[in-house]
């Protein structure tokens, strides 16, 4: 049976590539979880990291954390810095499908929730962004997911309708949010998994 799906949109983080600010910040606080998981609480890491990946700047974003928490002020700078550190890898089995979905000729977009200044850097190391034919990153459009808004934004950048597009994405509600707009989803959680739902939607 051929499949409608004319295009395939992966999410990044946590699909292709594994990223954890933990794996950054564990070299300040050697031998002490609890220690690091306490300061990424209480400086609400994740809330404070998402207005980055909305598009506000991080020298903002870290005077604004600074101001509330100066005795963490070289912690919170040192996300930035070495933020290359928060990167663990990529996902071999993923970046696999991936390979195998472009040289079957399929459209691929990226969607993801992502500073518009750290994605470069990420870019630079991970040769497989060069084989999207379109990334839309939450950092240029002020938009997160799983707000509708910024799925339909994509939508209007391809040629390609909701129901034709298979969004990959490790998130539950961004998973939601797409099937609500007619996206076909899956919610990624292991390569093995993807690869037997792409077999079942006979895209490999």
């Amino acid at each position: 049976m051929k499949s409608d799906i004319k295009a395939i949109i992966f999410d990044f983080g946590g699909v292709l590539l594994e990223w954890d600010p933990r794996n950054l910040y564990r070299r300040y606080f050697p031998n002490q979880p609890r220690a690091m998981e306490a300061f990424l609480k209480e400086i609400d890491f994740f809330n404070w990291n998402n207005q980055q990946d909305k598009g506000r700047a991080f020298a903002e974003g870290n005077a604004e954390l600074i101001m509330q928490f100066p005795q963490h002020a070289k912690l919170i700078e040192a996300y930035f810095e070495n933020w290359e550190d928060s990167i663990t890898g990529s996902i071999p089995g993923t970046v696999d499908i991936l390979r195998t979905l472009k040289g079957k000729g399929y459209p691929l977009y990226g969607l993801s929730n992502w500073s518009t200044e750290t994605f470069p850097r990420a870019q630079h190391l991970y040769p497989f962004f060069d084989w999207f034919d379109g990334i839309v990153l939450s950092g240029d459009v002020k938009l997160n997911k799983p707000d509708h808004a910024i799925f339909n934004l994509l939508l209007n950048k391809i040629k390609y309708s909701a129901p034709e597009c298979l969004l990959i994405d490790d998130s539950q509600p961004n998973v939601d949010a797409a099937k609500k707009l007619g996206f076909v989803t899956t919610h990624f959680t292991s390569p093995e998994k993807l690869r037997t739902e792409m077999l079942r939607l006979n895209l490999l």
